[in-house]
This record gives structure tokens, sequence and C-alpha cells, in this order.
């Protein structure tokens, strides 16, 4: 069995929920897992957004303006009247618990019950719309099955035990649609995956199933060698290690969280990116196989800032680089690049809230110095260190570009500069054409 996700773009109209429907009507068994319709999520953030505020009649208006969209998206999307008009009522029965809100205590569980609605109605609208083609579908509660723990981590063994419960109740079905992103907390209560959302679901999915394979459709054609929006083309790479996918997800490549494809890893599963408008396109495979002898693709990550901190103490002391990191760590403050020296260690983060008192702190121990508005450049491929060349070719692409930090050896597939963003398109393009062309 294969499971197969659809991100909101590949769901946001009538008309691509149509050619959706298509795509998945080939007659193989499967499970979908769809996000909710584009725009929607946003929509609801805002209503819960009015409601935290203690404006109902604000939130009542927008509900009614979505309500109308989506009783447009219906009437475009069934022919049948019958079937029009029950998914109007899961529709109508959805906007009335929105509506119920205004009266009630507004807190996180409403919040987060209030965001689950755009996944409840995309997937009973195509539920439904399957259903009027014929098509043997059944829909599963992702509610049901999908449950994370006190930590916010998946339960991987309750998902495992439940989903194949509900599976073995409802056999015989071509095709199992079911909702991303939504599922219940230690509590019982509705809850999210974050980490890429719809993508965790179809990888937690395909992991408890041990499924051939994971495929993550979006609306562009795999994961590409560099920034399409900079540098001019690009190409889809093919074939990604999952260790590699991570990098380049984690360094800027927008169409993969990078801790979602975790659980299809250490299953074993492998991941397809897929395009919905050009369903024909290879896209890219993510497996547990690495293609050596190259380098694959460039990424960068912007909104970045470097923290030097300099101490003669640290000179032939131990405990330095433990007080540092400890630092970071009470104040919940993840750190991206590393570089030392004997007197001095310099580093980079992308979250900045706190970055007030983690400054207060590190001058305790040290001069500091901060640089903002910078961007990481990541080298991904096979770069262990029997790849004689393969690091004096990305440094010579890079000759041109001041650089501030260079991270490299802390893994086999990634070389990371730290420049300034204002130099981040001079350097994706030399990187590409001295790497690509």
């Amino acid at each position: 069995m294969k499971i197969l996700k659809f991100g909101g773009t590949s769901v946001g109209s009538p008309e691509r929920i149509k050619n959706v429907a298509d795509l998945i009507n080939d007659g193989e068994q499967k499970i979908v897992v769809l996000s909710a319709m584009s725009g929607t999520t946003n929509t609801l953030v805002e209503i819960a957004d009015y409601l935290r505020k203690r404006n109902p009649e604000s939130a009542s208006a927008v509900i009614n303006h979505l309500r109308t969209t989506y009783f447009q998206h219906i009437e475009k999307l069934f022919s049948n009247n019958d079937m029009l008009n029950a998914t109007a009522q899961i529709l109508d029965d959805i906007f009335m618990h929105l509506h119920s809100f205004a009266g009630a205590t507004f807190n996180e569980d409403a919040e987060k019950s209030i965001l689950a609605q755009g996944e409840l109605m995309s997937t009973n609208m195509m539920t439904n719309y399957l259903k009027e083609l014929g098509v043997n579908v059944c829909l599963l509660p992702a509610l049901d099955y999908m449950k994370i723990d006190e930590n916010g981590e998946p339960d991987t063994a309750y998902i495992n035990q439940h989903l194949r419960e509900i599976l073995d109740k409802h056999r015989g079905y071509d095709i199992y649609i079911t909702q991303g992103f939504i599922c219940r907390n230690s509590g019982g209560g509705i809850d999210n995956l974050r980490r890429g959302g719809s993508d965790y679901t179809a990888c937690l999915i395909g992991s408890a199933l041990r499924a051939d394979e994971i495929q993550i459709w979006t609306d562009i054609d795999g994961m590409h060698n560099n920034d399409p929006r900079v540098v001019e083309g690009t190409t889809p790479v093919r074939q990604l290690h999952f260790e590699e996918a991570a990098e380049l997800a984690y360094f800027g490549a927008k169409i993969l969280h990078p801790t979602c494809i975790q659980p299809a890893r250490f299953a074993g599963v492998p991941v397809r990116l897929l395009n919905t408008m050009e369903p024909s396109a290879p896209g890219t495979l993510i497996n547990n196989v690495m293609t050596g002898g190259c380098i694959k693709a460039v990424a960068a990550k912007e909104n970045i800032t470097a923290i030097k901190i300099v101490s003669s103490r640290m000179l032939l002391a131990t405990g330095f680089l433990r007080k540092v990191f400890e630092i970071f760590e009470t104040y919940n403050t993840s750190i991206d690049m590393v570089t030392t020296s004997e007197v001095g260690i310099s580093l980079s983060i992308d979250n900045t809230s706190r970055i007030v008192p983690i400054l207060e702190e590190l001058k305790k121990c040290g001069t500091v110095e901060v640089d903002h508005n910078m961007c990481i450049i990541c080298v991904v491929g096979d770069l262990v260190m029997e790849n004689i060349g393969f690091e004096s070719q990305v440094t010579q692409a890079m000759a041109d570009v001041p650089i501030r930090m260079i991270s490299y050896g802390g893994s086999n597939h990634n070389i990371s500069f730290l420049i300034r963003e204002e130099d981040k398109a001079k350097a994706l393009q030399a990187l590409s054409q001295h790497l690509f062309n």
C-alpha cells in the first residue's frame, strides 16, 4: 500500500480537487492524507485571533464569509444533488461549531479545535466527491488514531495499534481518506502535529504500516538543486539520502520540514516528492541509499544572527564551552553553526526572541560581538574525507563572497558558509555555475 499526501494548494479549488480525485482513482489501494484547502487555515487563525481578543462580531463575520466561499466550492464540485446536500449538511455543522466558540471562554484548547476544522472540511468534500464518482472510498478520522504524548511527540505505539485496528474494521476499500496535521493530545483534546503537519501525518502512517512508498504531492516537481527563485535553470534532484534531504530542509528547502521524514527513515520506507500540476514528472526519491561521489544541492537559510564570544579564560580551560551552550539551553534557543579557536567561539542562531538575556549571560563569559542579517549557505552531497577535492570545488565557487564562518566535518553530507544576506544571491548563483553547470 502507498500513502499519498496532498497539500493545501493541491486541493485549493473545486477544479484541483477533481484533478486529485482523477490522480488517486487508479485502481490501486492507498491511503490519502489531505491538508485544508489553501487559505483556510490562515482564515481559521484569524477567527481564533478575533475570539481571543473578545471580538465575536468580527469572528462571526469571517466565519460567514468562509461559509459562503465553501458553499460556492461545493456548488461547483458536485453534480449530484443528494451528495451536494449531504456535504452541505456536514459543512453547516462545522460552521455552527465555529460559531459556538463566540459564547464560550476562549482558551488554547478552543483555538486548536478551531484550527482542526479545515482538514475536516477538505476530507469530507473529497470523500463525498469520490462517492459521487462511484469510488469505493472510506473516511478514516485522524482523531481516532493519531495522538501525541505529554511531550508533544507522536505516540507511535498508540498510532500503530489504533490505525491497524481501524483498517481491520474497514477492510476492502480502494481508497482511504484521512486528515493531515490534526491529532489528539495525551489528555484526549484536539491538537496538531506541527513539524510539517500533513507531511508528518503521512510519514507516521507510512511508518506504522510499513508502506511501499510515501508520496508527498506539492506544486513543485521535487527538491531542486538550488533555489529556483534566485537561480535560473535549477533542476530537480532525482534521489537523496534521508540525511541529505533533512540537511537541505533544515537549511532552507521549504518543500519539506526537516524532521517530518524521520519516521519514514527509521522504518526504511522511501518518500517521493511529486508535482500535482505535472504528475508524470519523476520528482525526487528520498531513501536510505547514499549515492557516492557527487554534490547534490545547495540551500540557503536567512534571518541568521552570528554571535562571537572571545575570552582568554577559554585557553586550555575545561568547561568553557559547556557554560556557553548551557546559556542557550536555558533560553530554549537552538544553535545552527559552531566554530571554535583557542580563545573564542562563534555560533549562529535563527531565533532571536531571547537574545537580550542570552547576550547578558554571555558577557559574563567574555567579550561578545553580534552580527545580524546573516545567511547560511549549505552545500549537500557526499562530502566524506575520501572524496578529495570536493571541498576545494565548493570554496573556489565562493571565492568572491565575503565569508564570516565555515562549518565542515560535523556531517558527512554538508559544508556550510555564513555570509551576509545581501550576498546570498551572488553565492547561490556562483555555486550553481561552478558545481552544476
